[in-house]
């Protein structure tokens, strides 16, 4: 026999064994024998779940397996979170949900029923979001350094809106009167939707948009200041950013993504990774993604991990600092 297939014999039969006599390795290398599930742990309609049912289609393409998504909405995010990280960690159960699950939650909450480091691994970033700061089409101020100038100039006559008290548009407010040395009157709602509608209507002065008011912005309803991002939105490149309106390095922004449970494989981690990277950069999710303001960031697990890290710990001084509490 020629020895090179003699060699290949011989090391495809010790493969076989190994696989043989590991269950674990045989379950990996069948791995997706089954439809996987997604829980998105926000209300159907949301930015989580939007993203998730868009690279869910392509997602089932590449893995030969139905990919099924499922709501599972609740206390900030936590009941879906909770369910994942109980879940097997066999790679066919998935969370996908707001980057605040990761960077605010643990600072906000006393007591979580998970360990949001332990029990949850990072696979995949979905979309990098971006915020908008915004203000009612009447108020006093062309561009956003008149807006602080006002805003130093009437101390606590200005209202802000946000999604609830700790999410990320009220973190960011916060982090804008800290920043820029500045008081204003903090109004919760139940959910971004809810404060569009008041800004609009002329009840609150600002809010710091998560990508659901562009429509408003162009037909001149409302005013877009700036980004709160390090760098200009590809959406709207006139328009500055707060760093360079001299808050440096403000930025609000968050990513949305993908995680497993504790215990899933590496091999499996690293495939759906490769895979959700490719997926998020097909034209059609691109223009998804760029629909809720928001910008594909493909990264390793490793990568992913150290940008929410990144985020939670700025986060996290911020919630401290101004004594925040979640609803």
């Amino acid at each position: 026999m020629n020895p090179s297939r003699r060699h290949i014999l011989a090391a495809g039969l010790q493969a076989a064994l190994v696989l043989g006599a590991n269950p674990l390795a045989r379950a990996q290398a069948d791995w997706p024998s089954k439809p996987l599930k997604v829980v998105v742990n926000f209300p159907p309609g949301s930015s989580p779940d939007v993203l998730a049912r868009a690279i869910s289609v392509p997602l089932q393409q590449a893995l030969g397996q139905p990919v099924v998504v499922e709501n599972k909405a609740g206390a900030s995010g936590i009941i879906g979170a909770d369910q994942v990280a109980k879940s097997a960690g066999d790679g066919y159960t998935l969370l996908v949900t707001a980057g605040s699950l990761i960077t605010n939650n643990p600072h906000l909450f006393a007591k979580l029923p998970y360990d949001t480091a332990k029990d949850l691994v990072p696979v995949a970033p979905a979309g990098r979001l971006t915020l908008f700061l915004m203000a009612r089409g009447d108020f006093p101020a062309q561009d956003v350094k008149q807006f602080l100038a006002y805003l130093r100039s009437n101390p606590n006559k200005v209202s802000y809106g946000s999604a609830g008290n700790g999410t990320g548009l009220h973190i960011a407010g916060e982090l804008l009167k800290s920043q820029a040395g500045v008081q204003a009157v903090h109004v919760p709602y139940k959910g971004a939707s809810s404060a569009l509608q008041d800004l609009l209507a002329g009840q609150i002065d600002f809010y710091f948009d998560p990508g659901i008011a562009i429509q408003h912005v162009k037909s001149g309803k409302l005013k877009l200041l700036a980004t709160a991002t390090p760098r200009r939105s590809s959406l709207f490149p006139e328009t500055p950013t707060l760093d360079e309106a001299g808050l440096k390095g403000f930025d609000a922004g968050t990513t949305h993504g993908f995680y497993a449970p504790a215990g899933t494989p590496g091999a499996v981690v690293e495939r759906l990774n490769r895979e959700i990277n490719r997926i998020v950069l097909l034209p059609e999710i691109r223009a998804r993604l760029a629909y809720m303001a928001a910008e594909p960031t493909p990264m390793s697990p490793a990568e992913f991990d150290a940008v929410m890290q990144s985020d939670s710990r700025r986060y996290a001084a911020i919630i401290r600092a101004q004594n925040i509490r979640a609803d």
